[in-house]
């Protein structure tokens, strides 16, 4: 490979663009900067997984690239609301839920007193959890001792500054921009293989790789097939609505996710804005209609509505031409996903670069993976779906519908006896599951044996001293605005 063709101009492409040539220096790659379209979620979707932080270290980025240039902040997770109808909120963070004691994993522990009616909410045994409901935040300590030393935290993302961030880089790092308006896709005919692209001034620019990062109308990629996997089954979602409003003047690091008859609505701050959007389903409620919900809770005129289609491609990378982001996977925010997928299918391209002939057994490869992660993503969102005990007819058909095989073996795993399954390529760990089956109100009909070892008294005093160990220590931490202030005077000095 020496020429690479990135085409899709906002945070999505200009990201590849900066991975490609820190990794890859030798790359030429060039930039055709087209405006993302609506429906392109990654590129709108402000809240993003812990695993941001990486992909930012191995680009050669810092926490403070990305709060001071790109007035970011920080999340620790989301709260749900009205998922489980009788039961409390639940927050899913990104962090361990309490402790083992003995040879059992805690949640066996909690499940016990659970069934004994004496078991304090899940997440009070998770320090980010606690952290996020009271509004404050602190860097992980160092101390691995600390029950605060081992969650991880996402960044809410400056839908301006952050793709200009990104841009920055790119071009700091060599990439070449080449403005232009795509006029039309030409392919060799010996092979298939994406020849040039036609540009409205007449010019033909030509590369051994084209990585299309244009959402999901995927220009590139459409033009080799249109094979697509449509889990709308799974996830009945096909409408989203956006509504952004003023920035709170102390933003909570948890996002909230509330469920709606017709699907669920999310309240999300951060440093630059609000971000409230609804996802529903149309056949359930009209758009009208969902404009006037959301408006009311919002208290700001919703944008126009986005059709989407949650699905994948079976083979996102075909012949010399690579689907990014909502290009390759498309799903709804719930769980704020978008942006993950499309960074770690970057770190995948750049991991396994082929030669210029895109050997078919390394493309395999790459798709198998991709597969492999955006299929378990899937079953986690459609998890909040499967388990919810709402009475509305979307919720009852959703509790109704058979799962994915994977998902339905991971919750029939889980309703014998608590136990999990591992899977290849998982974006959410065991903790996460835990978060939302027992959020949801998912209890397992047995208990593991192995807790036998340990008294009922012994565990629920062991419990009891984790969770006031927590309880303790927060109110003493800073908001994240008084985080955040203390960041920017470290800064200025």
């Amino acid at each position: 490979m020496r020429d690479v063709v990135v085409v899709g101009g906002g945070l999505l492409g200009w990201s590849a663009a900066a991975a490609l040539r820190r990794k890859l220096p030798a790359l030429r790659v060039t930039v055709v900067p087209l405006p993302p379209p609506a429906d392109a979620l990654a590129e709108r979707i402000g809240s993003s997984l812990p695993s941001i932080i990486e992909f930012h270290r191995d680009l050669g980025m810092s926490d403070g690239d990305a709060l001071l240039r790109a007035n970011c902040s920080f999340r620790l997770g989301t709260e749900y609301d009205g998922w489980a109808v009788d039961r409390p909120s639940y927050v899913h963070a990104y962090d361990r839920y309490g402790q083992g004691i003995g040879t059992a994993s805690f949640h066996i522990h909690w499940l016990r007193q659970a069934r004994r009616g004496t078991a304090a909410p899940f997440d009070a045994f998770s320090p980010a959890a606690q952290l996020a409901r009271a509004r404050r935040f602190i860097l992980p300590d160092e101390d691995p001792a600390s029950p605060f030393a081992h969650y991880e935290y996402g960044l809410a993302l400056d839908p301006v500054r952050y793709p200009q961030m990104m841009r920055a880089y790119a071009l700091h790092l060599g990439a070449i921009e080449r403005p232009a308006v795509l006029k039309g896709i030409n392919l060799r005919g010996e092979d298939g293989f994406v020849e040039s692209l036609a540009l409205d001034d007449g010019a033909m620019l030509s590369a051994d790789l084209f990585v299309d990062c244009t959402g999901p109308r995927a220009l590139l990629r459409n033009a080799l097939d249109s094979a697509f996997e449509d889990w709308s089954v799974w996830l009945p979602c096909d409408r989203l609505l956006f509504a952004d409003t003023a920035p709170a003047a102390d933003p909570s690091p948890l996002d909230h996710c509330i469920a709606h008859g017709a699907g669920w609505r999310w309240v999300a701050q951060s440093a630059s804005r609000t971000s409230q959007g609804f996802a529903y389903a149309s056949a359930e409620i009209s758009d009208d209609k969902a404009a006037r919900t959301l408006r009311g809770h919002a208290g700001a005129d919703p944008q126009a509505a986005v059709a989407i289609r949650q699905g994948r491609r079976p083979e996102p990378w075909l012949r010399n031409c690579v689907a990014l982001g909502d290009a390759a996977t498309m799903v709804e925010p719930l769980e704020w996903t978008n942006l993950h997928l499309a960074h770690s299918a970057i770190d995948r391209l750049v991991a396994m670069m082929p030669d210029r002939d895109c050997a078919p057994v390394e493309l395999w490869d790459y798709n198998r993976q991709c597969a492999a992660e955006s299929d378990r993503a899937r079953d986690f969102l459609a998890l909040h779906y499967a388990t919810s005990a709402r009475s509305e007819p979307l919720w009852r058909h959703m509790r109704d519908t058979t799962p994915p095989p994977s998902l339905k073996h991971t919750l029939d795993l889980f309703r014998e006896r608590g136990r999990l399954p591992f899977y290849e390529e998982e974006t959410f760990g065991r903790d996460s599951w835990l978060a939302v089956l027992l959020g949801q109100g998912v209890i397992p009909a047995h208990i593991d044996p192995l807790i036998d070892v340990v008294p009922p008294a012994e565990s629920e005093r062991a419990m009891a001293t984790m969770r006031d160990h927590i309880a303790r220590q927060v109110p003493a931490l800073p908001s994240q605005a008084q985080f955040l202030a203390n960041i920017q005077r470290q800064a200025a000095r």
